[in-house]
Formats: C-alpha cells, sequence, structure tokens
C-alpha cells in the first residue's frame, strides 16, 4: 500500500506577464520501506516535484495523499513535522550547535522536547555512525559527517516518508557510497519509504526504482 501518492499533479508559475507550465500531469506513489529514484536533467522539473510532495509548495492542480489522507494546504506545516523527514543538498546546519544538538533542535520544532528529544538525537546519531562525533560543532566535521547529521536529522521522530534533494551532490565518490549504503539499510530497517532526487547514478545500486521525469512529466 502506498505511503505518498501524488495524483494528476501540475504546476505552473507566473510572473504576471507569462505563465509556465512545470510540471503536467504527474502521478506517482511510493511504499513504505521502498526506495526510489527520481532522476531527470536540470529544468526537467524534478525540484518542484519533490517539494510538493514535501508539502512546500502546492500543485496548480491535483491531490496529494499521505498516510491515506488528502492533503489539506491549510494544514502543509503539520504534515511536514508529522509525517516527513527532509534531507538537503546543502547542509543547513547551525553552526552554533553541536552534531547532536541540531538533531535535538529538529525534534524541538517537531514538538518533541526534554528528555525525549535528548534521547531520540542520541539514538539517530549512533545510528548513522557519529557517536564519538556528537558533540562536535559542523566547522569540526568532514563533508561525509555533516551529511549525515543532515540524515540524522532527517531521521528524528517518526516520520516515515524521507525525502533528499541531491543528497551526494557535495561528496566525493567513496563518502557518497558509503551515506547511500547507510540511507539504504535505515530505509528498510525502519520501514520508511524515501524518495531521492538525483543526477548520480550510483543511487541506482540502492533504488527499488527509478523514475525519470522530461520536460515536467514521467516518463518510462
Amino acid at each position: 500500500m502506498s505511503i505518498l501518492k501524488a495524483q494528476h499533479i501540475e504546476k505552473s508559475f507566473s510572473d504576471g506577464r507569462e505563465t509556465v507550465a512545470v510540471l503536467n500531469g504527474i502521478d506517482f506513489a511510493v511504499g513504505r520501506g521502498e526506495i526510489v529514484a527520481l532522476e531527470g536533467p536540470s529544468g526537467s522539473g524534478k525540484t518542484t516535484f519533490l517539494s510538493i510532495l514535501g508539502c512546500i509548495l502546492t500543485p496548480t492542480s491535483g491531490d496529494l495523499v499521505i498516510e491515506g489522507e488528502k492533503v489539506n494546504p491549510q494544514h502543509l506545516s503539520a504534515i511536514r513535522k508529522k509525517s516527513l523527514g527532509f534531507v538537503f543538498q546543502q547542509f543547513n546546519l547551525f553552526p552554533a550547535l553541536s552534531a547532536v544538538e541540531n538533531v535535538e533542535y529538529a525534534l524541538n520544532v517537531k514538538g518533541i522536547r526534554g528528555r525525549n528529544a535528548t534521547v531520540e538525537a542520541e539514538r539517530v546519531i549512533e545510528a548513522v555512525g557519529l557517536g564519538d562525533r556528537k558533540h562536535f560543532l559542523p566547522r569540526d566535521l568532514s563533508g561525509g559527517q555533516k551529511q549525515r547529521v543532515a540524515i540524522a536529522r532527517a531521521l528524528a521522530g517518526t516520520a516515515p516518508i524521507l525525502l533528499a534533494d541531491e543528497p551526494t551532490a557535495n561528496l566525493d565518490s567513496q563518502v557518497g557510497m558509503q551515506v547511500l549504503e547507510m540511507f539504504r539499510g535505515l530505509a528498510k530497517e525502519e520501514n520508511r519509504a524515501l524518495v531521492i532526487v538525483t543526477h548520480d547514478p550510483k543511487v541506482r545500486t540502492i533504488a527499488d526504482r527509478v523514475v525519470k521525469i522530461h520536460d515536467g512529466r514521467l516518463v518510462a
């Protein structure tokens, strides 16, 4: 059963003079424990589509269904906190917070505080292999370690859907492969859906399915 479903999603942008169609009737679904790679050339609409799946943007038309319920545009923030975890191309870590504090802060935003937040932050930092660096500031971490913190932040809590935008773009090939293997292990072990927007062919090695987007449409 699909945990995340997009039904005939269309998205257009207008500057007041011209309207540009970016997405053209996309149907898509992903199930728990499934890893989907979303590929396509620059400008194809894949990041826009990921932003709609992540309730950051709203579609011009079409429906998004998460955990069996149609998404209400007025409740996007609550849905993001409850159901979604994000890994961005840029790490977006707070420079004054340690690795574990960055994760704990993300939990606070989701409404998880105090001892519960501390325990959960420690758990996911250990899960991504940074237990010995949990008190390091971002400036003292390598690129791969920063990305692991970003992944831990996405995993923190119980969000069943993980979305990643070019997560290996800033990593060398060896570290990038390590991060991808960790993605696969965590997605399978914790039964979470994972959608990865990427140009990196290595993502195919961990994906259960590869979907391509071209000119705003999914193609075989």
